[in-house]
This record gives C-alpha cells, sequence and structure tokens, in this order.
C-alpha cells in the first residue's frame, strides 16, 4: 500500500500571525559541494574532507543504529549488562554522528542525514529485520566498528598532509578514541571464557 507523503498546504490567510504552510523552495546547495568560508583551507582540501567525513558519517549513523537495534533486541543470560552497555555505546556514537556532521558543514559542505541517504552510502552490513542471537549482534558491531576504524585511519593521515588539522583531530581524538575503547568492551563479552568453573591446568 502506498502511503501519503506529507504536505500541508493552506490557501486561507486570515492574519499576520497565520502560519505560511506547505512551503517549497529551490535548493541552496548541492550535495557533494563545498561553499567558501575563510578558514585558511583551500576548497580542494575542504572538499574531499567533507567527502571523507561523509563517509565515516554514513557508516556511524548505520552503526548507531545497529547499537540501539541490538539494545532492544538483546536476550539471555547476560541481558541486564548488554542492554545497559549497548545503550551506552548509542549514546556515544549519537555524539560522535553530531560532531562529524558540524565538521562537514564548518568545512563548507552537506552533511548526509535522511535514513535512506545513509542506506545508499554506507558500507555497512545492514542486519536483517529479524533479532539474532547475541554473538552475532556482537560480532556485527565489532565489524563495524572495525570498517570505520580503518576509514578513520586513512582519513585521518589524508587530513594531515592536506593541513587539515581540525579534521586529522575529530578523526583521532573521538571517532578512533571512542571506537577502540567500545570494541574493547563488545570484545571482551565474545571470549569464550569459564564463567563459574576454572578449568584446570594442563598435568
Amino acid at each position: 500500500m502506498c502511503m501519503a507523503k506529507t504536505h500541508t498546504t493552506s490557501n486561507h490567510r486570515t492574519s499576520e500571525a497565520q502560519p505560511l504552510l506547505g512551503q517549497r523552495g529551490k535548493i541552496i546547495q548541492e550535495f557533494g559541494t563545498v561553499v567558501y568560508l575563510p578558514s585558511a583551507l583551500e576548497a580542494d582540501v575542504r572538499l574531499e574532507s567533507t567527502r571523507n567525513l561523509n563517509q565515516v558519517l554514513a557508516d556511524t549513523i548505520m552503526l548507531r543504529e545497529m547499537y540501539k537495534k541490538h539494545h532492544w533486541q538483546v536476550s539471555g543470560h547476560t541481558f541486564y549488562q548488554l542492554h545497559l552497555l549497548l545503550d551506552k555505546h548509542y549514546e556515544e556514537q549519537d555524539k560522535l554522528v553530531d560532531e562529524i556532521a558540524e565538521r562537514i558543514q564548518a568545512l563548507g559542505g552537506v552533511a548526509l542525514a535522511m535514513p535512506q541517504d545513509v542506506s545508499e552510502h554506507t558500507r555497512v552490513e545492514r542486519p536483517p529485520i529479524h533479532r539474532e542471537e547475541v554473538p552475532v549482534q556482537l560480532s556485527r558491531l565489532l565489524e563495524a566498528h572495525e570498517l570505520i576504524l580503518k576509514e578513520a585511519h586513512e582519513y585521518a593521515k589524508a587530513a594531515d598532509e592536506a593541513g587539515d588539522d581540525g579534521t586529522n583531530d575529530l578523526l583521532v581524538s573521538n571517532v578512533i578514541r571512542t571506537n577502540e575503547l567500545q570494541v574493547w568492551f563488545i570484545a571482551e563479552h565474545l571470549a569464550a571464557v569459564p564463567a563459574v568453573h576454572a578449568d584446570k591446568a594442563n598435568a
């Protein structure tokens, strides 16, 4: 069934206080472009950084949403711990999303925002709509983290070589460090160590 698109119209303006509803207009900046800002960085440098950051942004948004999905759907004897941990990581990824998007805008670019655009640009494997086992949920998170970390290292080096210190700092100080710490916390839940009885040492 095709759902109606939201578009409110109003043909009756009865006073100055009447909101002007249903407005649409021209696009003021195309995605994939940069406008001039007096930021002491050349346009080609800013354009390359915004392209790289939009890739990290798309993948970070995907990881953030996967954290919330697994926060809701986690099960088993580690439910309570993981339910809280996954939500904590979601909040930290949400902060990264905002920081990355604002950096893109500060460079004169256009940040990805809508789900359909994220879906088209992300490199993170899309999980099924169904509920999965905890080890699979955690494995998916770790794979997404690794992808983002590889991108962040590559793009941080490129930003450094181009003289874009702000982007380099964001990727190293925020993206890399946050993701590295979260990898540690998630990966330790997949260590197959005894929970009650210790393994006897080999004679």
